[in-house]
């Protein structure tokens, strides 16, 4: 990875973004790129898209998905001593946040917030058979002890927060941290653009659209919005799942997903049989190694509300194997980055005026 494109993983990873107020990491994205897409556009919710024209007069119109938000917490109350009282913002974990430290997204800038953690010695049942805490049972410490002194630093009941911890890079090729679900989504995607449109490289035949999506930890609002607008011919959304392989998880309710061992591709539901089939056969020619998966009912992603827009956009889900999701400490390898960046680089350009994804009777 070159220096360039190392600074944009790590300021994208880091720049907090969650449901909701996802602009500062979206504008971290748009900038990066306009470096050379032919034009970079987004929505009044701030959904970002990024556009390479194909060189086809009769251009398919490719799109690819990721969503740009995060998990966090958002300000409940503010007590008249001074603590703040939370309510979660998509997926977060609570019971994993006594003793974090946070970072609120203050009208005044940032302001650092500790999640109270009562010392054990002082606790009810110490270690005996204690239940994680409530969400509402959680207090932010921010060093105020009135109310007034919270509203100086400009915080109030509805800001926004997430965990303080960053990325970094851990062991070898793997790196570390929160949001990895889904800005390595958005990296990738930005990554397939870029490759696409490399010195010496003729442009594919297909014109193809990377958008980075808001609220999907919501619902999915921000890849429905954009796919109406949009209306591609074919869509792979891209997302991270869940790896199974560490001790207590049990495969065969959850799956056979290994770190290292290539993206996923999920069959079933949302997942267009042709598209999948389309996958299947770029990865076999480029010796990408891929992992299935099943889906029953939902994939839980914006695939789910992607491929039902107008009269239905032919769609399939590919997956990022990711360790501890919903964490401070979600990790994914690195080496399974590169594949899905060269597995969506494949199908694009796979992608000619000749094709159609649509089931034929």
């Amino acid at each position: 990875m070159d220096p360039k494109t190392r600074e944009f993983l790590f300021k994208l990873l880091n720049t907090p973004s969650p449901t909701g107020w996802e602009t500062a990491g979206q504008r971290v994205w748009a900038d990066y790129a306009r470096g050379f897409a032919d034009r970079v556009e987004n929505d009044a919710y701030g959904t970002a898209w990024a556009t390479v024209v194909g060189r086809g007069k009769k251009a398919k119109r490719v799109m690819l998905e990721a969503h740009a938000d995060e998990i966090g917490f958002i300000v409940k109350q503010i007590t008249k001593e001074g603590f703040l009282r939370l309510d979660r913002v998509g997926g977060s974990d609570h019971a994993t946040a006594r003793g974090r430290r946070i970072r609120f997204l203050g009208t005044n800038g940032p302001v650092a917030g500790i999640i109270g953690n009562t010392a054990i010695h002082l606790r009810k049942d110490g270690l005996n058979e204690e239940k994680a805490p409530k969400i509402h049972e959680l207090y932010v410490d921010v060093g105020a002890s009135s109310a007034e002194e919270v509203a100086k630093l400009g915080l109030r009941v509805g800001i926004p927060a997430v965990y303080a911890d960053g990325a970094e890079e851990f062991g070898d090729g793997r790196i570390v941290g929160r949001a990895l679900d889904n800005r390595l989504g958005g990296f990738i995607i930005a990554q397939v653009l870029a490759r696409l449109v490399k010195k010496g490289r003729q442009k594919p035949n297909s014109t193809v659209i990377a958008v980075n999506a808001v609220q999907e930890e919501i619902g999915g609002h921000g890849a429905r919005m954009a796919a109406y607008r949009l209306n591609p011919d074919v869509c792979i959304v891209l997302d991270v799942t869940h790896a199974t392989d560490t001790p207590g998880i049990e495969p065969a309710v959850h799956g056979d997903v290994k770190l290292g061992a290539g993206p996923t591709v999920t069959h079933g539901t949302s997942n267009h049989p042709k598209v999948i089939e389309r996958l299947l056969q770029v990865a076999s020619g480029e010796k990408i190694p891929i992992q299935h998966e099943s889906s029953s009912r939902y994939s839980g992603t914006d695939t789910d509300v992607i491929f039902t827009v107008r009269e239905g956009i032919p769609s399939a889900l590919v997956s990022l194997p990711l360790r501890y999701m919903h964490s401070v400490v979600e990790m994914a390898d690195l080496a399974d980055v590169e594949k899905t960046i060269s597995l969506l680089t494949a199908f694009v350009e796979s992608v000619n005026e000749r094709d159609d994804f649509s089931v034929r009777l």
